[in-house]
């Protein structure tokens, strides 16, 4: 029976029986969604491909079909690179091949950990077709990961199962690795190490044992890992969080020139992955924290229009009310972007910038406010009103209230002593502000060591101390800021130049031509004009680069990393659409090029969301239509069906019929596992280019959102 919805009418389903009519809404309901549960409505859809450049591990399970233990052990490599999204696709792909495998299911739940208990029940169901091995990680994680276990101690339980495993059958180099990584979090580094030494011993390209070996070394000790840097980076190299931990260490020790070579390759790995697979940078889990570690690493190279720009670029980036909503939340996108302008501006003393109106897109949330009021305050400072400054120093001391449950509360009680000092410095009152001063920055610090990934606030202050100490003329005690500086933040560029100034102040010519030495070669690829650079280079020393790290370094600017992806992020090409309209005409994207499309994948009248959908897209039709774009349904119904149901309502956009699914395929609205259409909403520029879409899941009723971003996104050609 076919079912027609008029538009803005419930449809009224006569039948004998009531239950029966239950039924068939409920099957209804269900269109587009998983038939294995909601727990599979997330996720990828489409299947995977064998991917190379991951590194290599083999984790040995049961299964009816010889194929499904390359598809899991692509998985579990996967999951030894932090690569949670691609390796639910290879897990899922295994049940493809093998419905019902308990261990593809173990794999989803280590891979989905938002989703690990719905997956955990499923491979309990199958636990009798596993041996006694894979019983015991079934059992390991089902104990650990039961929602009753208490959160401190679901690591310790499974570090239980994963001992008892290894104990049974110790020469499971898997069980091992999961251990290290489990254990990350608890045991000792000394452990941890002799733990990573075992497994390299037997199979010295263990991805996850040097990734893990990484992390138990991330922070001053990085040293001791540089060898596992230089293996797995390169092992894993198609791995953007591979590039990302060696950029991590070399960071930690000092090394900028290696750190923004590694953390500039995991940025391009992940543009480029997004190209191919048609991934925007809110799906990529660590894009916008690579971006913006990459800015902070440029910062200490002297470099802050790049990291500016890398700023821009993460808040220029497609935005998203559930993954990328700037009004919710302190690590999406945007906010790393705004986290990384506002380090830069701030630390490389922008305060035109600051105080040109609109040059920062604040959003009016407790936050943005905060930050926009103390560099505001800031750079009024610095340009030289006090009396102004005073005024805005009692507005952002009187935000307490407002900024109390956020984030950012204790950077408001950094904000107000920071500035405060500087005022009391600028007035003479050089005893209290040094006072004050030495406060703002002990609190810097104690907050930078609680959180250094990397750090929210824009500069420490013990450096701004020592330059403070060096204008009162007191070099021993700027010295000992300084020295504050670099045992945090090893090869700190403007620390080295207020060390050189400090000892060239005090006649200690050596150690000044030493850490200017230090700095030439730190800051070897700094913008010019750096005031920093220019107060040392004006002592006269004559120094040549030094380079102090632990290891060996190459020139950012010399390393051509083109060949691994684009610098920036870039919308990618549609796929080609070809479908057919209600007369039978064919459609395409080409004949809407120079207009913005909403492109909407449908599951056709019979779809009950759907319907709401294109009733609701149709309500706003005149704003669409306002604003230039052309508004595209395609779904799997012939072009005669479409008809009738053009017939049946007022819908004023093309319905466009792909019966054999070749576009919703194309465009991944398709669900390979299952063999299903699915809800998919596009937003699609003048330019033919993907700018947002959301694929799966229910019909995107959100259409506020799409004409906001269409209108941020858009540029219209020229008059």
């Amino acid at each position: 029976m076919r079912i027609v919805f008029l538009v803005l009418v419930i449809p009224v389903l006569f039948a004998s029986s009531l239950a029966t009519e239950e039924a068939a809404q409920d099957d209804l309901s269900r269109l587009g969604h998983s038939q294995h549960g909601e727990a599979f409505d997330e996720g990828p859809r489409s299947k995977p491909w064998k991917m190379e450049g991951i590194g290599v591990s083999h984790f040995p399970i049961s299964s009816r079909v010889p194929e499904v233990q390359m598809w899991f052990d692509q998985g579990n490599t996967l999951l030894h690179n932090y690569w949670y999204f691609e390796a639910e696709r290879a897990f899922r792909w295994c049940l493809k091949l093998d419905p019902g495998n308990p261990m593809a299911y173990w794999g989803l739940a280590r891979a989905a950990q938002d989703r690990q208990w719905e997956f955990l029940q499923e491979a309990l169901k199958q636990i009798d077709r596993a041996d006694e091995r894979e019983r015991m990680y079934i059992e390991a994680w089902a104990e650990a990961y039961n929602p009753d276990m208490p959160w401190p101690e679901r690591n310790e339980k499974l570090i239980e199962g994963l001992e008892k495993i290894i104990i049974k059958y110790p020469d499971d180099q898997e069980a091992q690795a999961i251990l290290l990584n489990h254990s990350l979090r608890s045991s000792s580094r000394i452990h941890n190490e002799l733990l990573a030494q075992q497994i390299l011993e037997k199979n010295p390209l263990h991805p996850g044992a040097h990734h893990y070996r990484i992390h138990n070394w991330d922070g001053p000790e990085g040293a001791k890992a540089l060898d596992s840097c230089a293996v797995f980076g390169k092992l894993a190299h198609e791995s953007g969080h591979a590039n990302h931990m060696p950029g991590h260490i070399y960071s930690g020790i000092g090394m900028w020139h290696e750190a923004a070579i590694w953390m500039d390759s995991a940025t391009r790995v992940e543009k480029a992955y997004m190209q191919k697979r048609l991934t925007l940078p809110f799906n990529a889990w660590n894009y916008a924290h690579n971006r913006n570690y990459l800015g902070y690493i440029q910062e200490h190279l002297g470099m802050p229009s790049a990291a500016m720009d890398g700023g821009r670029q993460l808040m220029e980036a497609p935005l998203d009310p559930t993954h990328n909503n700037p009004d919710e939340g302190d690590f999406n996108t945007y906010r790393q972007g705004l986290r990384t302008l506002i380090r830069a501006l701030v630390q490389f003393e922008r305060w035109d910038e600051i105080l040109t109106e609109d040059s920062i897109p604040w959003r009016e949330r407790p936050s943005d406010k905060l930050w926009k009021q103390y560099m505001d305050t800031l750079a009024t400072l610095y340009k030289g009103d006090l009396l102004k400054t005073d005024e805005m120093l009692r507005e952002l001391k009187g935000m307490e209230e407002d900024v109390k449950e956020s984030f950012d509360a204790d950077f408001y009680q950094i904000h107000w002593r920071e500035i405060e000092s500087l005022l009391l410095l600028e007035r003479g009152e050089t005893v209290d502000g040094l006072a004050l001063l030495t406060e703002a920055a002990q609190l810097e610090l104690t907050k930078r060591q609680e959180f250094n990934d990397p750090p929210a606030y824009p500069r420490m202050l013990y450096s701004v101390l020592g330059e403070q100490y060096l204008e009162f003329g007191s070099p021993l005690l700027a010295i000992e800021a300084f020295e504050m500086v670099l045992e945090e933040v090893t090869n700190d560029g403007i620390a080295l130049s207020g060390l050189a100034r400090a000892h060239h102040a005090l006649g200690n010519t050596e150690e000044a031509k030493r850490f200017y030495g230090r700095l030439l070669h730190v800051w070897s690829d700094a913008e010019p004009g750096l005031r920093w650079m220019e107060d040392a280079a004006a002592l006269g020393l004559k120094a040549k680069p030094i380079d102090e790290s632990a290891g060996k370094q190459r020139s950012y600017q010399s390393v051509v990393l083109d060949d691994l992806g684009p610098e920036r992020w870039e919308p990618y090409p549609a796929p080609s659409l070809q479908g057919f309209d209600p007369d039978g005409d064919e459609v395409t994207l080409e004949e809407f090029r120079g207009r913005p499309v909403l492109l909407i994948f449908y599951l056709g009248e019979q779809c009950p969301h759907c319907v709401e959908q294109l009733v609701a897209v149709q309500k706003r039709f005149p704003d669409f239509e306002f604003s230039d774009v052309a508004v595209l349904a395609v779904s799997s119904d012939s072009p005669d069906d479409n008809a009738g149901f053009l017939e049946s309502g007022d819908i004023s956009y093309t319905l466009v019929s792909d019966v054999d699914y070749k576009s919703a395929r194309r465009f991944g609205s398709f669900d390979d596992f299952e063999e299903l259409e699915l809800h998919s909403t596009f937003l699609i520029d003048r330019k033919g280019k993907i700018r947002w879409s959301r694929i799966g899941g229910g019909p995107f009723m959100d259409i506020d959102f799409l004409l906001d971003e269409i209108e941020r996104i858009d540029d219209p050609p020229k008059e």
